[in-house]
């Protein structure tokens, strides 16, 4: 089976590696462009099973830096801190924060290794011509440009540009946008101060908007995410924004305030996206390309690397079939995958609006409560539970699990106990 993925970040890089090792002729487009961050620093534990898998956890964890967990800080009185370890071994006890271009630059690495035929090229994709049953196809000029194809459309296109998605413009595919309308900017700086335990990640409520602070191995990553329109009065250039934000957040000010910015700052602003349709005839979308949630809770380069896997899996009765496909038939393999995708996104959306929505946070605050309250055996035993199962869907773990999901709901609507979620929402 002859395979043309687009893209060369994690989910194009390990879907060229799974594929490879099945047997497929795998061209892997890429354009050769390395920005100088990108979002998705922060990992989740449920990553580390696929790196295991890929082989290139030992390559994460020397540029890396090893994540313990991560705190919430919504209010000088309410700061939540989450080990991982403390959810062993349902949960892996660890993840990883990672500087993105150095990773992703190891996962290329990894796939040209694997005998992928890497095209250093600005790919581009066509609409399928009239009576051929593949929808999409690779350009004349991007066709030639790959020896390895040898003048033949590929049997399969993996869209894996990213949010660039390209099969969708091609396609005329629209995309579920969410509520929020935010932008973020980040950045690196040396010379920071820390007060939390070394690696772990803190997201922290501003008076609009929140901040992340990710430690690497020499840099913290400082990131804000913001309303459009208020960030437009936070300053004129995402670098006086940025700045303003540390310099008028205490906590970041003590972070911070004397740190150096050693890297530009960087701006996102297309959030909360899903793709109508991630496959048809030929094709299929994975990654950021299908789908992209928030940043809260960084589950961007998990839901990268799963897809990969699963669309990977999909394919590999069929290549060890050794008979050719047709387009058709590599829809109906691959329409397994597109639902769980979209399950997977529509989940990960469900959870992060408990953050935004302040329910979590109030959440925590009746937990935290109830236990102080009269602590006995079978209190802390309901609230281990419960802080288990949330930790199962934003570990990236359990995120589908329905039973996890139902008794966060049951919470949201009915375990609030008087406290006021709006009053912790992010605005």
């Amino acid at each position: 089976m002859r395979i043309a993925i687009v893209g060369a970040g994690p989910s194009g890089c390990a879907l060229a590696i799974l594929l490879a090792r099945e047997g497929a002729d795998v061209t892997l487009f890429d354009d050769g462009r390395r920005p100088e961050l990108l979002v998705g620093e922060s990992l989740v534990p449920a990553v580390i099973p696929i790196l295991q898998r890929l082989g290139i956890e030992e390559d994460t964890a020397k540029l890396g830096r090893l994540k313990p967990g991560a705190s919430f800080v919504w209010s000088a009185s309410d700061r939540f801190s989450f080990s991982f370890a403390r959810f062993a071994p349902t949960v892996p006890p660890y993840a990883y924060n990672v500087p993105r271009p150095q990773f992703d630059d190891t996962m290329l690495a990894a796939t040209i290794a694997a005998g992928v035929q890497r095209i250093v090229v600005h790919a581009r994709l066509d609409r399928g011509r009239d009576g051929q049953p593949a929808e999409l196809a690779l350009s004349p000029e991007t066709l030639a440009a790959a020896p390895s194809l040898d003048g033949r459309q590929p049997d399969l296109i993996v869209d894996a540009t990213g949010r660039a998605r390209v099969a969708a413009r091609v396609l005329g595919i629209p995309a579920r946008i969410g509520p929020r309308k935010d932008v973020a900017h980040f950045a690196h700086f040396e010379g920071w101060r820390w007060d939390d335990v070394p690696g772990q990640v803190v997201i922290r409520r501003l008076q609009a908007g929140w901040s992340w602070c990710i430690p690497l191995r020499d840099r913290l990553s400082i990131g804000i995410v913001v309303d459009r329109a208020e960030m437009t009065r936070l300053g004129a250039t995402p670098e006086e924004r940025l700045e303003r934000v540390i310099g008028l957040d205490p906590w970041l000010n003590t972070i911070a305030g004397g740190a150096k910015r050693v890297t530009s700052v960087a701006s996102y602003a297309n959030y909360q996206l899903i793709s109508y349709r991630g496959y048809g005839p030929g094709w299929v979308m994975v990654g950021d390309a299908f789908g992209f949630v928030d940043p809260m809770l960084s589950p961007g380069v998990f839901l990268a690397l799963h897809s990969a896997e699963v669309v990977a899996d999909a394919l590999a009765p069929l290549m060890r079939r050794n008979v050719s496909c047709s387009p058709g038939e590599l829809a109906s393999s691959l329409h397994r995958y597109a639902t769980g995708q979209e399950a997977q996104l529509a989940a990960w959306m469900d959870l992060v609006e408990y953050f935004y929505d302040g329910r979590m946070t109030a959440l925590f605050h009746v937990g935290r409560a109830w236990v102080n309250g009269g602590s006995s055996p079978f209190r802390n035993a309901v609230n281990r539970h419960i802080e288990r199962h949330i930790a199962l869907q934003a570990s990236g773990v359990g995120t589908l699990s329905g039973y996890s999901r139902g008794l966060l709901r049951l919470l949201g609507r009915h375990g609030l106990r008087g406290v006021e979620p709006a009053g912790m929402a992010i605005r």
